[in-house]
């Protein structure tokens, strides 16, 4: 199976200069923890991608005002997958990075969807799900500010 079969296709998308208040507005309206940062809605070349824990770490824990920009808490260099790229080895990046989701993007560096542990997961074994939940889960202390970078 590849990942383009089970990864989320419809997405929401916020700009790096857009405030930390509408990506929460969008993770909110959409049910999601995670958006993907594009230079444009339409054109949709990945940038980074914010998260929830994004929000809360690095601008609400640290007394941020509420215009803080995207650009401020993004992960500007996310792990990435393609969409012909195996569930396996989009697997394995989450568990290398420690992430629980990963943006799609084709060869021009276009976000063409997302991929969540939660995705993986509803189509895999009990036993293997632990390992991944496991390995994603592990305390690893990182340096703060420090970019998670992903070989394509």
């Amino acid at each position: 199976m590849k990942v383009q079969d089970i990864m989320s296709k419809t997405l929401s998308c916020c700009a790096a200069m857009d405030t930390l208040q509408k990506a929460a507005q969008l993770m909110k309206e959409h049910d999601v923890g995670a958006i993907p940062v594009v230079n444009d809605c339409d054109e949709r070349k990945l940038l980074g991608i914010i998260t929830d824990r994004d929000i809360c770490m690095k601008v609400v824990a640290q007394g941020l005002t509420s215009t803080a920009k995207v650009s401020e808490a993004m992960t500007s260099t996310p792990a990435t997958c393609r969409p012909n790229e195996s569930i396996e080895g989009c697997e394995s990046l989450m568990k290398r990075h420690q992430v629980r989701r990963i943006p799609v993007v084709d060869s021009s560096g276009v976000c063409v969807g997302i991929i969540s542990q939660a995705d993986i997961a509803l189509r895999d074994t009990p036993e293997h799900i632990k390992d991944t939940l496991a390995a994603v889960s592990q305390h690893r202390a990182r340096p703060q500010g420090q970019a998670v970078v992903a070989s394509a």
